[in-house]
């Protein structure tokens, strides 16, 4: 697995140049050193708006898409599996302008998800991210849903069947 290789701030700092967020003009703007918030952002340029002259829709949802399991990725570990399992957006208002999101999962969270994937098969932490303007209006609201499971989940679940 490549997370396991490159240092994740690493791959932030370098997932601008992925086709799909350098066409879209998405960067990470800061990542805090214990990898619990990252913070994304897009200006509005030429080639990001839409027929109205606003932020295109799916290059606002696009920046919202990995940060969060990627944090999970990262504390969770060789132990875990983590996968983004779905997804909707609301639109609010247009986006115009730089908009940010911001994306925390506190160490408090890491460890009841790792606490509930001993008690259950898996779990699906939910979350909300506000995507806002310069202004710090909220233009869209993004709630994820996360796919978690310890690797040894069938093995483990299947024992306590048999006791």
């Amino acid at each position: 697995m490549l997370i396991n290789f490159i240092d994740p701030c690493s791959v932030l700092k370098l997932i601008r140049f992925w086709p799909p967020y350098f066409g879209a003009g998405i960067y990470v703007k800061s990542v805090n050193k214990e990898f619990t918030e990252v913070e994304t952002r897009m200006k509005l340029r030429f080639f990001n708006t839409n027929y109205v002259g606003t932020h295109f829709g799916g290059s606002l949802y696009s920046m919202c898409d990995p940060f969060l399991m990627f944090i999970l990725l990262h504390h969770l570990r060789d132990e875990h599996i983590v996968w983004d399992k779905s997804a909707s957006i609301q639109y609010l208002r247009p986006a115009k302008g730089e908009v940010k999101a911001l994306f925390k999962v506190t160490s408090n969270e890491v460890e009841e998800i790792k606490k509930n994937c001993l008690n259950s098969f898996s779990v699906e932490p939910k979350y909300e991210i506000e995507i806002t303007d310069s202004e710090n209006k909220v233009v869209a609201i993004v709630s994820k849903t996360l796919y978690v499971r310890r690797k040894d989940a069938k093995k483990l679940f299947k024992s306590k069947e048999s006791v």
